[in-house]
């Protein structure tokens, strides 16, 4: 056991984040080595003057972060990396994405992957174009005229034609969910969402001053008559809503479904809003919702889920009597999204590698849904074996609330139900599992093992329940 008492007076911020951050320190100076044994949390508090909770926390932090290992009964050690993965790997990675510590069944962010090598390849090749300056400049039309174009190119893949509409570039999906809402709206408007929800939308909606209506769901998304009801009881004109492996159900809108929603906003006059962020993962799918009300559709679609969560390109897909609204709400937002990124993703669309790391989410996501199908065979899992997440509905007594709980104290975060619903009232009987955050096979292979034992009653429900 090391004698290791850190300088917090080095680090700033919390003290309980200030331990992590020596650990940290420590761990890069080789100060602490791998396998290296930290002084009991007991111990440390007396030695530093904090409290047992603190260090604690620090130590859990440290352990989130990917620099230590903690077992009940043998203590805390300084994490060694896997001897599958060169240890600078294993550094790289737990900078981002922990490789110890709770598993991450939480965050619904896409697999690795290899963009890091095609990004690699692709600065090279930026860092060698005479013309790089133009990307630097204020509003380069040119260039943003061609990054459109290759929006237009990657979505055309989805079955949408581009005739009557225009793209518009945002800083990812979800500023180009706050630029729709902005240009179709004012403070005091009604709108429609799927009664469960991307939590942020609402987020957005709270900001904006809207009004919130939820919409039934069924098996396959929105349901119609449910959405008729309320255009014609609410003054609202906007629907927003994910018709491709919906958040969190993970459901998938059938062509017939799309249909009779687009003839409900021909109808109605509504505005759909259609959230296709994950749109390019499945093999096979219908047609956009906007493929059925080309006029009344602003598809919103991305790099960030089907490419690299860090690329932040976003392309609203919109009817032509948008596009000034649009732009207006993006120059107020953000003046213009980042011109070298979008050239990233410009060349990825138009080189090929967008299809290649595409068909690589892809393929990852249908092992994991494998596995997961395998591993929770005493589960019904809702969705489309095509995504990232799926929806486990909870036999009795589980709460969700007592089932993230448990999840939680046994090491695997998970999202309970009532998180993504509009009514703070209502209790959907539900988990949400995102199965791609997670960088090792191995620990989505733990995780899922420990679910399965929650649902097969391994565990008491009683002493969780909430």
């Amino acid at each position: 056991m090391t004698m290791w008492c850190p300088d917090l007076s080095r680090h700033a911020g919390p003290a309980y984040c200030a331990i992590a951050d020596a650990v940290g320190a420590a761990v890069a100076s080789g100060r602490l080595a791998p396998g290296d044994r930290l002084p009991p949390q007991r111990d440390l508090a007396y030695r530093l003057g904090l409290s047992l909770n603190t260090v604690t926390r620090g130590y859990a932090e440290a352990i989130r972060r990917g620099y230590l290992d903690g077992a009940v009964g043998r203590g805390t050690y300084v994490r060694t990396p896997p001897a599958d993965r060169p240890a600078a790997e294993g550094a790289r990675a737990a900078l981002t994405r922990p490789v110890a510590g709770p598993i991450d069944f939480a965050n619904n962010l896409p697999f690795r992957g290899s963009a890091a090598d095609a990004l690699a390849r692709t600065l090279a090749g930026l860092a060698a174009d005479t013309a790089l300056g133009a990307l630097l400049d204020h509003k380069p039309d040119v260039a943003l005229d061609r990054h459109a174009e290759a929006g237009r190119r990657w979505i055309a893949t989805l079955g949408l034609d581009g005739s009557g509409r225009r793209v518009v570039l945002t800083s990812g999906a979800q500023h180009g969910l706050l630029v729709t809402l902005l240009a179709l709206t004012r403070p005091g408007d009604a709108i429609l969402v799927e009664e469960l929800t991307y939590p942020p939308l609402l987020a957005i909606a709270r900001r904006l001053g809207l009004h919130v209506f939820p919409v039934a769901l069924d098996g396959e998304g929105v349901a119609p008559a449910a959405l008729d009801e309320l255009c014609r009881t609410t003054a609202a004109r906007v629907l927003c809503c994910t018709p491709t492996l919906q958040t969190p159900t993970a459901v998938t809108m059938g062509a017939e479904r799309r249909r009779a929603i687009a003839d409900l906003a021909e109808r109605h006059r509504l505005t759909v809003v259609e959230d296709d962020v994950f749109g390019f993962l499945p093999a096979a799918r219908p047609a956009p919702l906007a493929a059925y009300a080309p006029d009344r559709t602003v598809l919103v679609a991305s790099t960030s889920k089907s490419l690299a969560p860090g690329l932040r390109v976003g392309y609203l897909h919109a009817p032509e009597r948008l596009e000034a609204a649009l732009r207006s709400a993006v120059a107020l937002s953000s003046w213009m999204p980042p011109p070298l990124m979008a050239e990233v993703a410009t060349r990825w669309i138009e080189d090929g590698t967008a299809e290649r790391l595409n068909a690589e989410q892809r393929a990852e996501a249908r092992h994991r849904r494998e596995m997961a199908r395998a591993m929770l065979a005493g589960g019904v899992l809702a969705g489309s074996p095509d995504g990232f997440h799926l929806w486990l509905p909870l036999p009795d007594p589980w709460s969700p609330d007592g089932f993230e709980a448990a999840a939680r104290r046994l090491g695997v975060e998970v999202r309970g139900g009532p998180r993504f619903a509009v009514d703070a009232r209502a209790r959907p009987a539900a988990v949400r599992l995102c199965l791609s955050h997670e960088i090792d096979r191995e620990r989505v292979e733990i995780g899922l093992r420990t679910i399965a034992r929650l649902l097969d009653g391994g565990y008491d429900a009683d002493a969780f329940l909430v």
